[in-house]
């Protein structure tokens, strides 16, 4: 088997999306836009930043609505079967103070991600690792000789996956599947960890 690392996005493939729970939870429809409306996600967050001000919501009012949100059924089995043939990193735009949470009931795997600006509780502003985060994490594990698997589901993972050796997308909706017919794409973890172990015995 070859010396690999596999890279999954966090939200969407792992636990569901905090913004839209978050939306729910406030009733907030505006909040509901992610990266699977929204290419740029700098554009994005700015917006996000808006309407909570808009709102009068902080930090402390997001990361209680992360606090109840739980891995998506099957995620966690996925996830320790894919480590105990590999290593897993999560690439993720989401932010450290939000991740924690779901983190431990995943229990604990690497993530990199961003930071947020705190000011008196607001969010205030966003900062990001580097810019193209996630393809520029793929393309610098490359350079240490590792044969790259990558799996997301929105525009912001497209171009980890363009970068990996090996690209899938993963509960996907299909205006992505059909702008990026060059990624098999799947519903079932069960059949994206057949496809990474197909991919890895290669």
């Amino acid at each position: 088997m070859k010396q690999s690392i596999v890279v999954l996005d966090l939200e969407g493939v792992l636990v569901p999306e905090i913004w839209i729970s978050v939306a729910e939870k406030t009733n907030i429809p505006a909040l509901r836009r992610t990266t699977r409306d929204e290419p740029d996600y700098d554009k994005l967050m700015r917006a996000r930043i808006k309407i909570l001000d808009q709102h009068g919501l902080k930090l402390a009012d997001i990361q209680e609505v992360i606090a109840t949100l739980r891995p998506l059924p099957g995620a966690l089995d996925f996830l320790l079967e894919l480590r105990a043939l590999t290593q897993v990193i999560i690439l993720s735009d989401t932010f450290e103070e939000f991740a924690k949470p779901v983190m431990r009931q995943l229990e604990w795997p690497t993530i990199f991600c961003n930071r947020l600006v705190v000011e008196d509780g607001r969010i205030a502003g966003h900062q990001m690792r580097q810019e193209h985060p996630k393809r520029s994490a793929v393309a610098a594990l490359k350079t240490l000789g590792y044969f790259l698997i990558a799996a997301g589901d929105s525009f912001n993972d497209t171009a980890m996956l363009m970068e990996a050796h090996v690209g899938f997308l993963f509960h996907s909706p299909a205006h992505i599947k059909k702008q990026f017919p060059q990624f098999p794409a799947f519903e079932e973890y069960g059949d994206l960890l057949a496809a990474m172990k197909k991919a890895l015995a290669s």
